[in-house]
């Protein structure tokens, strides 16, 4: 059965931010290519030069406490989308240290946070990176 949060469709714009818009684009490339995707690690790479792994890592653990505890499914655009979805606007404020609220109506599920440690840890990461690239002004 649908439910009204299963759209589709593009309602939000792309973040605003550098690092914000690396951290959607890496998850969307785990998604939806798998957690070992080629182009997320060069992503990571290019973005945060030796130390790519840590980043990857956080992603790579979001993605799969994402898909263990979710009670539905978390729609995301393509890579190449030009905007992002409410579930991807969800997901972004929880990566920017939203709490259990934003958390439960993204896994329809509040009582299991355990999403919501390996986001705020890859928060942390991609403001370190933007600081260290200089992308935040």
């Amino acid at each position: 059965m649908a439910r009204s949060h299963d759209s589709t469709a593009l309602e939000l714009p792309l973040p605003a931010r550098r690092h914000q818009t690396l951290g959607l684009i890496l998850m969307r490339r785990l998604a939806a290519h798998g957690l070992h995707d080629a182009r997320a690690t060069m992503l990571a790479l290019d973005a945060s030069g030796a130390e790519f792994r840590k980043v990857l890592v956080l992603a790579r653990a979001l993605v799969i406490d994402l898909a263990r505890t979710s009670q539905r499914r978390i729609l995301l655009a393509p890579c190449c989308a030009t905007g992002m979805t409410r579930d991807e606007g969800l997901l972004m404020a929880l990566i920017g240290g939203a709490g259990l609220d934003v958390h439960g109506v993204l896994t329809d599920d509040a009582r299991c946070a355990v999403a919501m440690t390996s986001a705020h840890a890859l928060g942390g990461e991609l403001e370190r990176i933007a600081i260290r690239n200089n992308w935040r002004r």
